[in-house]
């Protein structure tokens, strides 16, 4: 079924250097409409009937009993539920049970550090093992949290599970005759009456970034800490900016990395940027007589489609009971082109396939393709421009293909399908807009210049929205924070532990 279900996380421009810690760790972002947050009106949670939820004590335990816990890394990782309610203007209706997960300070504790990797629908459980190594987790309780709809939370958001996520369509996503474009259109038809099928109403319509934002203050709030210290990469720093914009004055420091112009869509101009990505990729790959796609760099997009085009109509085998088709091979690339780290997974991935062989790209296909792309649908149909009118499709159709090459499955025919919010139950509840904010304390804005994800330029606007301090990142990855470079890492922990904003105009070179 076609549905986008890429999500803007970072854990694979933080891990990726082996295909082990890539069959474990990747998450990609995509490539489809704007995703936004103007604010309603009624934008602050109201207090009144909140109290059950304000005074609830938080149990910690064992993560072993949470769905995917006795998978999660590390050792003293403790897992706990806060109840919150699914709409806050009634307080006394449904509830939702948001898993949070905390990794407790070592040293002197400043308070707790809220975090989210990205998505939407990135699972945050595992993100204070994550961060365990960085000198924040001597200083703060490091809190994950699945987000509302997400993973370990309860109720989920339920359109499509693991394995028929997993399916790969040969035909009519890649078919832009007027009958290939009704069945793509039926086929999401089909996805959201199973959206509305089997997961509450109530839910879908409150799974926004707002209700999120909500739901942040309110763990901030059981885990007794005055304000809010937050880290947010990818998608994170839109809902950080949406935090920020809900409750300035309650935020003590806030980092945000890999950064979302607030007035644009979250997936804006990423076309253009993976295409950067991918000649990137085939420079350095060029470099070696033995490379999948030859030694002639400006040649690499040429050699790329003759290897992934017949995919559309001959998949090739793997060692599962799957084949590896067209849209997972894009997939695959897509996600390793995060981080430089990931560069040898792709190398291999595409020499296997000028063998005939889709072992390794259907692997990182496998790890796109989750229960979590239900949230990313969920999230961004609420609050991104809905596309209903077919010549703006078309454009749209039109604009990607020029602007990145590389995944043109050369079938255009100037048509497209309405995208599959265009069918979604619940009206959009946000839109990208300017933040007005005032009371809010001085954050911290990272970008990095050659982010395929999230371009510079939106972590620049970003900044701005907010006049943030801008640390700048010269190098081609997906987030830094974390990495272990020293002038991006120093001076985060410095401002979150000291509250030292770094000096303006702070740019980092990448490690030689």
């Amino acid at each position: 079924m076609l549905v986008n279900r890429k999500r803007s996380t970072r854990s694979i421009a933080r891990r990726l250097g082996t295909a082990t810690a890539a069959a474990s760790l990747l998450a990609v972002a995509g490539l489809v409409g704007d995703l936004g947050g103007t604010l309603p009106a009624s934008a602050a949670p109201p207090e009144a009937g909140m109290d059950r939820f304000l005074k609830q004590q938080v149990k910690w335990g064992a993560c072993d009993d949470y769905p995917g816990g006795s998978e999660l890394p590390g050792k003293g990782l403790q897992c706990a539920r806060v109840t919150v309610p699914i709409d806050y203007k009634k307080p006394d209706g449904k509830t939702a049970e948001i898993a949070i997960s905390r990794l407790a300070a070592s040293g002197r504790k400043i308070g707790s550090l809220l975090t989210n990797p990205g998505g939407p629908g990135g699972p945050g459980l595992a993100e204070p093992v994550l961060l365990s190594k960085t000198k924040l987790a001597e200083r703060f309780d490091i809190i994950g949290v699945d987000v509302r709809g997400l993973g370990a939370s309860t109720p989920s958001v339920q359109c499509q599970s693991s394995a028929e996520s997993q399916f790969d369509w040969k035909g009519s996503s890649h078919d832009r005759s007027d009958a290939g474009i009704a069945q793509t259109e039926k086929d999401e038809q089909t996805y959201v009456a199973s959206c509305r099928a089997r997961t509450d109403k109530d839910l879908l319509e409150y799974a926004g970034t707002v209700d999120v934002a909500r739901d942040f203050d309110l763990i901030r709030t059981v885990l007794g800490d005055e304000k809010l210290n937050y880290l947010g990469y990818s998608y994170g720093t839109r809902l950080g900016s949406t935090i920020a914009e809900l409750f300035p004055t309650k935020v003590r420091a806030m980092v945000l990395d890999g950064g979302v112009d607030p007035a644009q869509g979250l997936f804006s101009s990423q076309s253009a940027a993976f295409q950067r990505a991918f000649e990137d990729y085939a420079t350095s790959c060029a470099k070696s007589a033995d490379c999948p796609l030859g030694t002639d760099p400006k040649l690499a997009t040429q050699k790329f489609r003759e290897l992934a085009l017949p995919l559309l109509d001959h998949p090739v085998p793997t060692s599962k009971s799957r084949t590896l088709g067209y849209s997972a091979a894009i997939d695959a690339v897509e996600t390793t082109l995060y981080s430089q780290n990931a560069w040898p997974t792709l190398t291999k991935g595409l020499t296997e396939l000028t063998r005939g062989n889709g072992d390794t790209l259907l692997a990182l296909h496998e790890i796109d393709s989750g229960s979590d792309s239900n949230v990313f649908n969920a999230v961004r149909c609420l609050e991104e421009k809905r596309v209903t009118d077919r010549t703006e499709a078309a454009t749209r159709d039109r604009e990607n293909r020029s602007a990145a090459p590389f995944r043109d499955d050369g079938r255009g025919t100037g048509k497209a399908p309405l995208d599959v919010c265009a069918f979604w139950p619940i009206k959009p509840t946000a839109q990208p807009h300017t933040p007005k904010v005032s009371g809010l304390p001085k954050i911290v804005v990272v970008a990095t210049t050659d982010d395929p994800a999230t371009p510079y330029k939106s972590g620049v606007a970003l900044a701005k929205a907010f006049d943030a301090g801008l640390i700048t990142y010269e190098a081609e990855q997906h987030t830094v924070f974390g990495d272990g470079v020293a002038c991006v890492d120093d001076p985060v922990v410095k401002y979150l532990t000291e509250l030292t904003v770094p000096a303006d105009g702070l740019r980092c070179a990448a490690p030689a």
